[in-house]
């Protein structure tokens, strides 16, 4: 027995522990898994929804006031009902917009709107008791404007209310007089408002408060929303006649549902970023400033003022006694009397053209010109504003009548306003107003040109060039074009204080001059943010330093600048200039010089077109640069070449007036001599 008696207890034993295990084998498995899911419920969060749908409903409780007497055409009662009471049903399915991020949001609920009451009790001049009760509804249309204050779940409403008429029924009962017991009931009478409007303009205002029934965890979510809300007698009198009105405080709560959008895991984020590398390049040595010899062209242009066939005071008209004093090299000497800030040398010298003109002509007796006014009114105005333009040559500088000849037109032969054009039309007929100067004399010409649209020969200005090209920082971002519908900078100091820049579109480098960013610091550390917004609204940053240092170079570094001026949304005309180019300009460049080429535009057209427009230009002229250099046998050239388009921080010239944006279709070439 004993023996039997300790097998069956090593048996229990054996059993218990093998139960044992069991059951912590399956709750560990249990805990494993609730564990599991809770982390999956955690990794998977949605937004609150944008949109909202369900149903609201409550319980109006509506006011009579003022009096009502003739029921209809045939009921007139005998003595006035003036003040009543009422619960109603309202019932109405909704739909609401409103953003988490945002105060505002819009509301609309339709339905069922019970407006019903019962006056209070009246006595007849019979001493009889009468009751009045109504079953008045409506159909409403309620848009609202929702307003979060705090950004929370408390909201407050408000906004018009339109009410369509349901029912007008009414019950009339009569009671008897007291003083006569025995008196037969008077039966109801029931019937149907007359003169009931059957629209009604009206107003609400009310609050509410969401209260989430379902978690983040959930992508179709709930809210119970408790709301009151009060609409004033103001436009709520139901009949035509008499002055009843009814003002209704609704209490009642509106069950919505909406669904949420995933909200990626920060491992979901890092994989759907778009390939984007962001660099900053900022130059060891940012110079303030360079001497620079620049070859300015001259537009073979004067522009004309609307409506006026007299040179315009912006250029410089000289008198017959300051004729003697004019020197081409001397033209600051002569400034015009309206002058914008920028690049002010070399507007100095286009709005001296009429004298650099006279004083070509007096020095090439054998010159001729004719010049071609062009007017929207037509040829003869067109000729009156060229023969202002001889008057002040003959005048001024004495030339001889018979060298200059006179047209109009009523457009010129190369027009900025083509067929069609619909885009900033105004800007454009300005560019077409004006004088072309044509000569086939090459004392007058460019190098290399010849025929009428050939442009006058440019003058040589020494100026100081302010942040040149190969000073400015550059912000490079590869594959901003297809990743970003915009980005921008935010640059930080060692203080805090942050500058920013941008946004930019479809760009993926940008060069800012040091000195912007530096001001008058000599040097400092900087952290750069550049923020990207994707196409499909997300926000995507990436950082990094930069050091940058503020220096002035010696007074030998000097420059050479060229420039090529295009007619109005050209890119391809630059082949008139390829001798020029070729002969003059590339054997301007010393051995390890640096090349740096930039386009630009004017602010007609659209910003992005324009900005491929002048790196077309740029790229243009590249090209002849460098096949003319490979000819030479040459290979120590360094370009660099950047397309600003209409970007007004970085164009030569303001956009004020035509002379600006003529000058601002251009391609600026920046000789550099090797540091």
């Amino acid at each position: 027995m004993k023996t039997k008696t300790n097998f069956k207890k090593r048996s229990r034993m054996a059993w218990f522990q093998y139960s044992l295990s069991i059951k912590s084998i399956i709750l560990s498995f249990l805990i494993l898994t609730g564990i599991q899911s809770v982390l999956q419920a955690q990794d998977t969060l949605f937004s609150r929804p944008l949109w909202w749908y369900g149903i609201a409903g409550g319980a109006n409780l509506n006011f009579y006031r003022g009096t009502t007497q003739e029921l209809n055409s045939g009921l007139t009662v005998p003595a006035a009902f003036r003040e009543g009471f009422g619960v109603g049903l309202y019932l109405a399915p909704l739909v609401e917009f409103h953003s988490p991020d945002s105060i505002w949001g819009i509301m609309l609920q339709a339905g069922y709107d019970g407006r019903n009451g019962s006056f209070k009790k009246v006595k007849t001049p019979c001493n009889c008791p009468a009751d009045l009760s109504t079953d008045l509804s409506y159909l409403t249309i309620e848009p609202s404007l929702r307003i979060a204050p705090f950004k929370s779940d408390f909201y407050l409403f408000g906004g018009p209310r339109l009410a369509f008429n349901l029912s007008k029924s009414f019950t009339y009962k009569l009671g008897k007089n007291p003083d006569y017991p025995l008196q037969a009931v008077n039966p109801d009478v029931k019937g149907d408002f007359s003169m009931i409007d059957k629209m009604l303009i009206s107003m609400q205002i009310g609050a509410g408060y969401d209260i989430p029934l379902s978690s983040q965890k959930k992508q179709i979510q709930f809210v119970l929303s408790p709301f009151v809300s009060f609409q004033p007698y103001f436009g709520q009198s139901p009949r035509s006649i008499e002055t009843w009105t009814v003002s209704t405080l609704r209490v009642g709560a509106a069950l919505k549902f909406g669904r949420g959008r995933k909200i990626p895991t920060p491992a979901e984020i890092a994989a759907s970023e778009p390939k984007v590398r962001f660099s900053v390049n900022s130059p060891k040595n940012i110079p303030s400033e360079r001497r620079v010899r620049e070859t300015f062209p001259i537009r073979n242009y004067v522009y004309f003022n609307k409506g006026s066939t007299e040179i315009p005071d912006r250029y410089v008209l000289l008198t017959k006694d300051q004729v003697k004093d004019f020197k081409v090299d001397q033209l600051e000497v002569f400034k015009p009397k309206k002058l914008s800030g920028r690049s002010e040398r070399q507007l100095i010298a286009y709005y001296n053209v009429l004298n650099i003109l006279g004083d070509r002509l007096g020095k090439n007796p054998s010159a001729t010109i004719t010049l071609v006014g062009s007017s929207e009114k037509g040829p003869e105005d067109g000729k009156a504003m060229a023969e202002s333009v001889r008057q002040y040559l003959l005048n001024a500088f004495g030339i001889d009548t018979s060298r200059i000849r006179l047209e109009g037109r009523d457009k010129p032969k190369i027009p900025s306003e083509q067929p069609n054009s619909t885009s900033e039309f105004d800007l454009l007929r300005e560019g077409d107003r004006r004088v072309s100067i044509e000569s086939s004399s090459p004392d007058l010409l460019m190098e290399f040109q010849s025929g009428p649209n050939a442009p006058l020969k440019p003058v040589e200005i020494i100026a100081l060039q302010v942040a040149p090209l190969d000073s400015y920082v550059s912000f490079n971002v590869e594959g901003a074009k297809e990743a970003f519908s915009k980005w921008k900078l935010e640059i930080r100091d060692e203080n805090g204080t942050v500058q920013k820049f941008g946004p930019y579109k479809k760009r993926e480098k940008v060069s800012i001059p040091g000195k912007s960013i530096l001001g008058t610091r000599p040097e400092g550390d900087y952290k750069v943010t550049m923020i990207g917004k994707t196409k499909n609204g997300q926000i995507l940053k990436k950082d990094t330093t930069v050091h940058m240092v503020l220096w002035t170079p010696s007074k030998d570094d000097e420059g050479m600048r060229f420039s090529v001026i295009f007619e109005f949304n050209e890119s391809k005309a630059i082949t008139i200039y390829e001798r020029y180019l070729t002969d003059i300009v590339t054997l301007k460049i010393p051995k390890d010089g640096i090349v740096i080429i930039h386009g630009h535009t004017d602010i007609i057209g659209d910003e992005e077109y324009n900005l491929k427009l002048s790196v077309a230009r740029a790229e243009e002229v590249r090209n002849i640069i460098e096949n003319a250099l490979s000819k030479a046998g040459r290979s120590d050239v360094t370009f660099e070449v950047y397309g600003f388009g209409e970007d007004q921080d970085l164009s030569p010239f303001e956009n004020n007036f035509p002379e600006e944006r003529s000058y601002n279709r251009t391609v600026i070439i920046d000789i550099i001599p090797h540091k």
